[in-house]
């Protein structure tokens, strides 16, 4: 690879051939300020539009300031970042952002996380000399769609959000729309994100600089039913939300705080606090026959059994295919997501048991997932208008909920989550990391196949950060041909391979966002750091390792759930209450 020498700031670094002026100063760890750019290594995402002007440094020789981010380095090229004229224009191009952007900061969402309100404090702008177009002013109106709220009038037009959309998930619900001050990323004709093709992962929301898209909150009506003795409150946890939550109190990327975050919850005030893990055991039981199911008729020459078989954990990827390929809707298996599977048991077995009518009992989970509130408002998952899970709140609303009630995480004394519907294995931790879901069907259904113990439990070629992955495993002489992505942009060259009567693969494990749930759009913002990510997906695994069993077929309360009330995997009682079906709402222009 071609070399060459750059100097910046009076000091020399050498980098490849084509590497931007702000690569090579992070070399060096010179901190370039940006705006627009946005990166997740490793993860297919690079939004680099030069267009916010806020890493500007100056080039000797060169009329005009260059934007860092999207400038290439020259052999020799010699750079300052800290200028008198680099530090005055940065300062002007920010006091013109700021023109054109609500001074509402103590009300907005996104206050403390907000990389515009870090720029303005960074350079000092206590008083603004510009008055710009002042979107205040507009008519653009704050939409309130299930799971994301929509604020053009806070947009910055850094367009992440539409890279994200359009080029890596490729669902194609945003793009830039007006010139000038009305200039924001919108759908569209102006639809709703429900009407748009948009399938609420989130993702947009994770990239948004400011606080034009920030998720539905939901804490205040789970604050109302804690407050009424008449509600039995439940509350389950997803496996991401442990790898994550301890971000919000200071500590590292990557601590597991799965005790101290049951006893948050208990603090709070839920009567029961559960682990949606029990239902991904619960979860990999049913996925897992289904694909033993299936895999039998198709070797037996069935030609009409739907091959592959493919996860349906993830609601924004339900979302995707319905939206955008609903002719294929019979390939995901009909199982639940975890989340619908632990209301449907806790409203109609657990409710029972704890002789509480259903209507009484609030139901709310803990998700690294904006989706998932989308997914509670389904009407297939509601039983005479009372949803099986009630609220979902996401990782960043359980931070702001336990500092609201004033508790002190980080000494809090860890205790064990509730029984029954808390006792879980490794196999369903690992749900929240890319490739998880796809391991721990496997240690299951190798087992029940063969009816001999696994020789080996940890399946590496299942895992890893890439975003398509493929790995033939060996059961007991069934060769398994498998692939895990993320992204939906990869999930949609998989759906074409199965139109096109080109794919391959048995079974196919599906995530919307990179990585999987560890970086789902209601985690911690990571801003860019792909390290973040990295911890959360290593945790996971070393969660897996520290858990005594590891086999979801193994996990005794799943075991007694089967002989006490469902009796069989994929049987008729379980069918009805852990089963679903899927519908075609592709989104189609009346042509007349």
């Amino acid at each position: 690879m071609d070399k060459i020498k750059v100097t910046i700031d009076n000091r020399t670094v050498e980098v490849a051939k084509g590497t931007t002026i702000l690569k090579a100063a992070q070399q060096l760890g010179i901190e370039i300020p940006t705006l627009c750019h946005f990166e997740l290594e490793g993860l297919n995402f690079h939004n680099r539009p030069g267009g916010c002007r806020i890493c500007v440094v100056e080039v000797p020789g060169r009329r005009t300031l260059a934007p860092a981010c999207v400038t290439e380095c020259m052999p020799d090229m010699v750079v300052y970042t800290n200028s008198p004229r680099v530090l005055n224009a940065r300062k002007t191009v920010l006091e013109l952002i700021l023109s054109d952007h609500p001074a509402d900061c103590l009300n907005c969402s996104k206050c403390g996380s907000c990389e515009l309100q870090d720029l303005a404090i960074r350079f000092g702008v206590r008083e603004n000399p510009y008055v710009g177009g002042n979107h205040v002013q507009s008519e653009y109106k704050v939409e309130v769609s299930p799971s994301i709220i929509r604020d053009m009038n806070k947009c910055v037009m850094c367009r992440r959000c539409e890279e994200m959309c359009n080029k890596v998930q490729t669902v194609g619900a945003l793009s830039a729309i007006e010139r000038g001050f009305p200039a924001v990323v919108s759908t569209a004709f102006g639809n709703t994100l429900t009407e748009s093709p948009c399938v609420f992962c989130g993702q947009c929301v994770a990239v948004c600089p400011v606080g034009a898209l920030t998720e539905v909150d939901n804490n205040y009506q789970v604050l109302r039913d804690l407050a009424d003795p008449n509600k039995k409150t439940v509350v389950q946890v997803a496996p991401a939300v442990r790898v994550a939550l301890g971000e919000e109190f200071g500590m590292k990327p990557g601590e597991i705080v799965t005790g101290k975050l049951a006893a948050a919850l208990k603090a709070i005030g839920f009567d029961y606090v559960f682990d949606t893990d029990w239902s991904a055991d619960l979860t990999i039981m049913e996925e897992g026959t289904e694909l033993i199911g299936r895999l039998k008729k198709f070797l037996a020459g069935d030609k009409d059994v739907k091959i592959p078989l493919m996860t349906s954990c993830c609601p924004a990827w339900v979302n995707f295919y319905e939206k955008h390929f609903p002719q294929l809707r019979e390939y995901p298996s009909s199982a639940k997501s975890p989340q619908q599977m632990f209301g449907a048991v806790a409203k109609n077995y657990f409710a029972e048991k704890i002789n509480c009518k259903r209507e009484d009992m609030v139901c709310v989970s803990v998700m690294p997932c904006l989706a998932k509130k989308y997914e509670t408002g389904r009407e297939e998952f509601k039983k005479n208008g009372n949803p099986d899970v009630d609220y979902s709140i996401s990782t960043r609303e359980l931070a702001r909920l336990i500092k609201m009630f004033n508790i002190d995480f980080n000494t809090l004394e860890p205790i064990e989550f509730d029984s029954p519907l808390g006792e879980s294995t490794g196999a369903a931790v690992i749900f929240g990391a890319t490739g998880g879901v796809m391991e721990a069907a496997v240690r299951t259904a190798y087992e029940v196949l063969t009816g001999k113990t696994l020789p080996k439990i940890d399946f590496e070629e299942l895992r890893g950060l890439e975003g398509v992955r493929e790995a033939v495993v060996d059961i007991d002489g069934l060769k398994l041909n498998l692939a895990v992505v993320y992204g939906l942009g990869n999930a949609r060259k998989m759906l074409e391979l199965i139109e096109k009567g080109e794919c391959k693969y048995h079974a196919i494990e599906v995530m919307a966002c990179p990585g999987g749930c560890i970086d789902g759009a209601g985690q911690p913002y990571h801003h860019g750091d792909s390290s973040i990510i990295k911890a959360r997906w290593e945790a996971t695994y070393r969660a897996d390792r520290e858990l005594p069993i590891r086999k979801s077929h193994e996990n005794p309360s799943i075991q007694a759930i089967y002989k006490e009330y469902y009796k069989e995997p994929c049987g008729h009682l379980s069918h009805e209450q852990l089963h679903t079906i899927y519908f075609d709402k592709k989104t189609r222009v009346d042509e007349e």
